[in-house]
């Protein structure tokens, strides 16, 4: 019999109660998912986990509270929603642990919705843009139920997959979900700046999506033999990578290869991995490793936060007690810096919000979570400059943060500090 069938077939495997994963980022299976949500009203309690997906994610509908539950390993706009409606939940847990939660059965899995690149001549697909835990849900679920894709790029690493390993397979022909790299603004200008100014020749590199991360990218053309392991990457590496300013030819980890666990940019990026040897997508316990990543020497860790209050606290992953996002990798690659031969751990954001507030804060919003602590902490950038916090007291780091917080705020951010302090 053959395993190709429609999407209203290849769902019909999951039943009331059952927990769904979905492939993550721009691998985000919506045609399956879509089809799934068009069976709601025969279902009950079904699970539907994942990190974070691109794309429309219609089984969040609070109105199908009753037949799905999303649970979120990383939030993002198109699922934020349920943790207040309450048809959603969020699990904390760092992406190199993800797929664990897999393979020890602490989150057994019945159904994995996958999205494929299609068979080669030997059987063989790809997972293309996104690993992440995918490789573990796929050993782990009962059934395996794949989009197949001829416009998903063909990547190389972990995701190549068997068809033997599928049990439905699914034909659809759309595009992979990208971003277009967005101008900087002059204060990413100056951040990006500040970062390439700390950055060696033969470092390797991590950063994530966005305009800072590329901004900083943008500074390196005439760096030399730059590495890069990463969770992710996106458009700014390409130009670095053909003029060979980013060659990995001085990496600890996977030598001579750019190491990622997913990606998301633009049609730019996935024509330039499809097929190409240079990148190797690799599952995310291998790629946010603090073991591995720690052996390349001068490793870059580049990551952002919501705020940071005046004793190098981090929040990351929530508004006050709100969550915004995720735990995801940072405290993998802030410790695999820290830990690395001449590395450094980065936390790079602008000095205020859009609204006008300090994200430089004297403590953080109450329920606030702190993703990096102030014992991890090592650089804080914004606009204004860079803060050296390792090894600096607490009024040190006070006197450093105020620094590079925003003209406007300075002064009251540190007179706030000191008077609840001097009041206990």
């Amino acid at each position: 019999m053959s395993k190709y069938v429609t999407a209203a077939e290849a769902v019909k495997v999951v039943k009331s109660g059952d927990r769904v994963y979905l492939q993550a980022a721009a691998a985000a299976p919506t045609i399956l998912a879509n089809a799934l949500t068009e069976r709601a009203s025969e279902l009950r309690d079904v699970e539907i986990c994942h990190l974070h997906v691109e794309g429309e994610a219609r089984y969040a509908n609070p109105e199908l509270a009753e037949s799905f539950h999303v649970n979120s390993f990383f939030l993002g706009a198109n699922v934020r929603h349920t943790l207040k409606a309450g048809n959603g939940s969020y699990t904390p847990v760092f992406l190199s642990e993800l797929p664990h939660l897999f393979r020890k059965n602490v989150l057994p899995l019945d159904v994995a919705f996958i999205h494929v690149s299609p068979p080669d001549r030997h059987g063989y697909c790809s997972l293309g843009v996104s690993v992440e835990a995918t490789v573990a849900a796929i050993e782990n679920a009962k059934t395996v139920v794949a989009q197949v894709n001829p416009q998903m790029p063909r990547t190389f690493g972990d995701g190549i997959i068997h068809v033997s390993e599928i049990d439905y397979l699914v034909e659809v022909d759309v595009p992979i979900y990208g971003h277009e790299p967005d101008p900087f603004t002059p204060e990413e200008e100056k951040i990006g700046m500040y970062i390439a100014s700390l950055i060696d020749d033969r470092s390797t590199l991590q950063m994530g999506i966005g305009s800072i991360p590329n901004a900083a990218l943008s500074k390196l053309k005439n760096h030399k033999d730059l590495g890069l392991h990463t969770e992710m990457f996106s458009d700014g590496v390409i130009d670095l990578i053909e003029n060979d300013v980013i060659n990995c030819n001085y990496k600890g980890t996977l030598r001579g290869r750019a190491l990622a666990t997913f990606l998301i940019g633009s049609k730019r990026l996935y024509d330039f991995v499809n097929d190409n040897p240079f990148i190797e997508m690799k599952e995310s316990s291998m790629v946010n490793d603090t073991a591995r990543i720690r052996k390349n020497p001068n490793m870059i860790a580049i990551n952002s936060a919501i705020e940071v209050d005046l004793t190098g606290q981090v929040c990351a992953d929530s508004i006050g007690p709100q969550m915004y996002s995720g735990v995801g990798g940072q405290m993998d690659f802030i410790r695999g810096a820290s830990l690395s031969p001449g590395g450094k751990a980065i936390i790079a954001l602008p000095s205020i919000t859009k609204k006008g507030l300090s994200r430089i804060v004297p403590f953080l919003k109450q329920g606030a979570g702190v993703v990096t602590t102030r014992a991890h902490i090592h650089y804080v950038i914004t606009e204004n400059g860079i803060a050296d916090l390792y090894g600096k007291t607490l009024r040190q780091r006070a006197a450093e943060l105020v620094r590079i917080a925003h003209p406007n705020h300075q002064e009251a951010i540190e007179k706030e500090y000191y008077e609840l302090l001097n009041k206990m």
